[in-house]
Order: C-alpha cells, then sequence, then structure tokens
C-alpha cells in the first residue's frame, strides 16, 4: 500500500448507503430506504476527486435462507439507482460468510480488499465510512481515518456533514528530508496564510522563502539543519527540493485550481514568472546579477534553487529578471513566483484544468 495515490471512501453498505432492515438482510426492494441526503453528499465527494468503493458483510449470501438472485436483485438496484444519479462505485466488494466462519475477508480483516490495495492509493486522504464498530477496525487496519455515520441507532456525522469536512478540507502536507547534508522539516498549507515560519540557518534565504509564503498565501514551516560549516549548496537545494515535494502533495489531485500564474516590479527590476502546475518539471531562466552574493546567499543558486523547486513541485517555470540592484532583482524574483503560485493554487471550479483529462 502506497502513501501515494488516489483517493478512496470504503464505504460499507446497510446502515451506511440504506438503512439497515431488523433482519439485517436485504432480501427485497421494498426493503431499501436510503439515508438521509447520501446521494447530494456522495456526489460532492465524487466531484472532489474521491474513488468511492462499497465493503459489505453479507452473512449468509448464496445460501437457500438468502439466495443468490435474491441478493442481487436489491445489489442491481441500488447501482441502477446511485448510478442515474451519476455516482459510480469503482469496485464492490461483499464478504458472504457468517461471523462465526474462520474466512479471511470478512470485515475488517482485508481479505476482501487483497488485490484492489496493490493500486497507489492515499492513505493519509481515504476513509472507511460505515455505521458499526467494525468499520472503524476495518479503517486501522488500513492505516486510515474512520468515520461512523449517524444512525437512528448511533450517534456520528450525517452525510451532509461528512461532505463538507472531507471536500472541503484543507490542502496540507508535511515532508521530511533527511540526508548526510541536511535535516529538513516541512508543512505547508495552501489554503490558510499563517503561521509562517521559516530557519534556515542563512537569513536572506530565510527572507526570501518568506516572501514567497506571503506572497503565495499560503502557511509554511520549514526548518533546516545544513552542512553550513562546507557551504550554502546543500541547504538552498534541499530546501527548494521538500518544498516543492510538499507544495506538490498539498495540491492535490489539481482540480479546480487555476494552474497558470505572474508579472512584478520591484523599484527598478521587473521578474517575469509563468508557472503551470502541468506535472511536468521544466526550468527556464533569463537573466544576470550584478553581485555574488547577497547576505550569505550566493546569486548562482537563485536559478539553482528554482530548478530544484520545478523539479519536485513538477511545474514548467519561466523566470526573467532585469535591474540594477541585485538584492532587488532576487526578492522580485521569490516574491513573483509566489504570486504566480497563488493564482495557480487558487481553487476557481471543480473541474480539472486540463484538456488531456489529467495533470
Amino acid at each position: 500500500m502506497s502513501t501515494a495515490g488516489k483517493r478512496v471512501l470504503f464505504i460499507d453498505r446497510d446502515g451506511t448507503l440504506i438503512e439497515e432492515p431488523a433482519d439485517e438482510q436485504i432480501d427485497s426492494l421494498e426493503k431499501i430506504k436510503l439515508l438521509p441526503n447520501v446521494i447530494p453528499a456522495l456526489l460532492k465527494l465524487q466531484s472532489a476527486g474521491f474513488e468511492l468503493v462499497v465493503v459489505s458483510n453479507q452473512d449468509g449470501r448464496g445460501t437457500p435462507s438468502f439466495p443468490e438472485e435474491n441478493f442481487l436483485k436489491p445489489q442491481n438496484f441500488l447501482r441502477e439507482l446511485f448510478g442515474s444519479q451519476g455516482i459510480c462505485f469503482a469496485a464492490e466488494f461483499f464478504c458472504p460468510h457468517f461471523s462465526k466462519d474462520n474466512c479471511e475477508c470478512r470485515k475488517p480483516k482485508l481479505g476482501l480488499l487483497t488485490d484492489y490495495l496493490k493500486q497507489a492509493i492515499d492513505l493519509s486522504n481515504s476513509y472507511v465510512i460505515g455505521d458499526r464498530e467494525t468499520d472503524l477496525q476495518l479503517a486501522r487496519n488500513l492505516g486510515v481515518q474512520g468515520i461512523r455515520v449517524a444512525t437512528a441507532k448511533n450517534p456520528g456525522e450525517t452525510w451532509d456533514e461528512i461532505a463538507v469536512r472531507l471536500s472541503e478540507r484543507e490542502r496540507i502536507a508535511e515532508v521530511t528530508r533527511k540526508t548526510k547534508e541536511t535535516d529538513i522539516k516541512v508543512r505547508v498549507n495552501l489554503d490558510r496564510e499563517t503561521p509562517i515560519t521559516i530557519h534556515t540557518g542563512l537569513g536572506f534565504f530565510d527572507h526570501m522563502l518568506e516572501q514567497i509564503a506571503r506572497h503565495g498565501g499560503f502557511s509554511l514551516e520549514l526548518n533546516c539543519s545544513g552542512d553550513l560549516h562546507i557551504d550554502e549548496h546543500h541547504t538552498i537545494e534541499d530546501c527548494a527540493l521538500a518544498l516543492g515535494q510538499a507544495l506538490r502533495a498539498a495540491v492535490g489531485d489539481k482540480k479546480g485550481i487555476g494552474r497558470y500564474g505572474f508579472l512584478l516590479a520591484m523599484d527598478e527590476s521587473l521578474a517575469q514568472v509563468a508557472i503551470d502546475l502541468s506535472g511536468r518539471a521544466y526550468f527556464v531562466w533569463e537573466g544576470t546579477f550584478g553581485r555574488d552574493q547577497v547576505g550569505q546567499l550566493p546569486t548562482e543558486l537563485v536559478p539553482h534553487f528554482f530548478r530544484s523547486l520545478s523539479d519536485t513541485l513538477g511545474a514548467a517555470v519561466n523566470i526573467k529578471v532585469t535591474g540594477e540592484n541585485t538584492h532587488h532583482m532576487i526578492e522580485a524574483c521569490f516574491k513573483g513566483v509566489g504570486r504566480a503560485l497563488r493564482q495557480a493554487f487558487r481553487i476557481e471550479g471543480t473541474e480539472l484544468p486540463s484538456s488531456k483529462g489529467v495533470l
């Protein structure tokens, strides 16, 4: 199981999608009753980029007391009902065994999902939704978060509350990067502007990273302990790599983002910054500095920083800067990149901004 990939909702059926009858079996269409607001909630969650998977225990399915045809009728009805509303379940898994049976597929065991879990799944942003303790245990066994849906018998969250919480969640990512040269921890939140705390041991570089976050409109907490007794190179390069990785993780599936972004003047200096969150790293630099160093930042590492950022962010970054004051020129670049990221990260809708269907 991977920590990167698609976001999945593993959803129980009886008591979660549909009300559970007294006999605990759905063996006729008349017994099917949807939980309140489940369809609009699933539509919202599907639009937010979640893949929907049904995982349910069905005691005695296929036995004389619960023949397969009686199971299939309501199951097909559910599929048709949800499908007619635009809801697509990517997969449906049903354990037919009784609780007394010693099987490996009955929830909360993972046997039903063995093959499905071979796919790349973002476990940190996936959930199990159900009405029983076994569903919450399934979540723990999967290494994802569990949500208990509210029913007449049990407290929990309504489908409206679940949809709002999961679809409008803040875009947050944390990255730890540790090598023989640097030890870096980065946390970003694209939907909050504070806090911004940066410590790299390089004062001017800290100031420039703050400009990216401040003008990018996102929270950035970055701490780096690097081999500054050698020189500044590893600290600056690795901070760029870690920051780009965190931003890429936080932006998620990119649905609804602006994608592009910026032109910025600072006194006599002019920075032209174009960014495309295309998923393809490409860097173009045009500019010459009049000084070799500003503070503790070698100017030759400025384009190298943005190239490294482009690599792990998976973005095309094109920067052109002119001016006379090297301090102003560098600051214009960092501010301009921040402003470009602000536009590119901004949520403007729900569609993926690509004719290819993938970014």
